[in-house]
């Protein structure tokens, strides 16, 4: 069965030598061999400025750059997430895509009361991260909480499962 899938490279370096970019090049070119169609974002590449305030994650147009990545999102079914962990959480910019992309609307719409509805529902997720540091000692130590934020107060919270 053919999937669309959405790969989402979050390392700031533009520069495509780093080895997320190997690694997200390498996701690709198997899935389209399985016979998977494929869109890339490469997060590092794209120009746009950080939310500043509440009113702005509401009601604020999303970037003219961004456009085109929410809709790569939207078309796709499963989506795969790479970036480094720097200072146990994921860099900054990647954190400032995602703020954009998934705002009410498009992860979820909130109504007079009660849970926001889900509006990724459907979709899965697997999740691809570097570190300098062992996996024990991220996981014991620092709790993983930058790992388990972004797949509870994002990925789950708009629907997404399975996430691996």
């Amino acid at each position: 069965m053919t999937k669309r899938i959405a790969i989402i490279q979050g390392h700031p370096d533009p520069g495509g030598h780093r080895l997320l970019h190997a690694m997200a090049d390498a996701y690709a070119e198997a899935a389209k061999a399985a016979g998977h169609e494929v869109r890339r974002v490469e997060v590092g590449t794209l120009e746009f400025s950080l939310m500043r305030t509440q009113a702005e994650f509401e009601t604020g147009a999303l970037p003219p750059a961004l456009v085109q990545p929410r809709d790569d999102m939207r078309w796709a079914e499963h989506w795969v997430f790479l970036f480094p962990l720097w200072h146990g959480t994921m860099p900054a910019l990647f954190k400032g895509f995602l703020e954009h992309i998934f705002r009410p609307g498009f992860a979820m719409e909130y109504g007079k009361e009660g849970f926001p509805k889900q509006l990724l529902a459907g979709r899965s997720a697997r999740i691809v991260v570097t570190m300098g540091m062992p996996v024990l000692l991220y996981r014991w130590y620092f709790g993983a909480y930058g790992l388990r934020g972004f797949e509870r107060s994002m990925l789950s919270f708009a629907g997404i499962k399975p996430i691996r």
